[in-house]
């Protein structure tokens, strides 16, 4: 059952009809307030220039100059690929081309590096009179060179396998 409505007939007793407060109070409730919208201004102008400065970086790192970074190693020639071998930056299968050298003493050159002159390498712990007589044929053959952690990294194991 829905309720019924009732409709009340308006008499003296209950006064004129009420007009809705004009006071400045009332309006100000409904007008935007001068206050907020200064604030919201001074947001949307703080937005703008950030993004403005956002743009302007965006802009210099597209068209940023070359880092003209050296990508060549000088001595890429000593690490194997002519007959004097680099002992501070070479890989250890370089002394493959040497005989009697690998696997033993081109390990022992290779990691006990760097090295300051060729006479550091008879100073190597660990070697025999035979493997410094190898060292000795050999010394010709080397030269050293300033250690690059490109290279140096790689000297045992630069992951290339069979």
């Amino acid at each position: 059952m829905t309720p019924k409505l009732r409709f009340v007939k308006r008499t003296e007793a209950m006064g004129p009809p009420r007009v809705p407060d004009k006071s400045p109070l009332a309006v100000a409730a409904f007008a935007p307030a001068s206050q907020s919208a200064r604030q919201t201004t001074e947001i949307a102008a703080e937005r703008r220039d950030f993004l403005s400065q956002a743009a302007a970086v965006a802009a210099l790192a597209a068209f940023a100059p070359a880092a003209n970074a050296a990508r060549d190693y000088e001595g890429v020639g000593y690490l194997g690929g002519g007959n004097v071998v680099d002992v501070n930056n070479a890989n250890v299968r370089v002394y493959l081309k040497m005989p009697g050298l690998y696997p033993t003493v081109a390990g022992k050159i290779a990691s006990n590096g760097p090295y300051k002159s060729v006479g550091d390498l008879y100073n190597i712990p660990g070697l025999s009179g035979g493997e410094k007589e190898l060292i000795k044929k050999y010394e010709s053959r080397f030269t050293v060179l300033p250690a690059q952690a490109d290279y140096v990294i790689d000297n045992i194991n630069n992951g290339l396998y069979r």
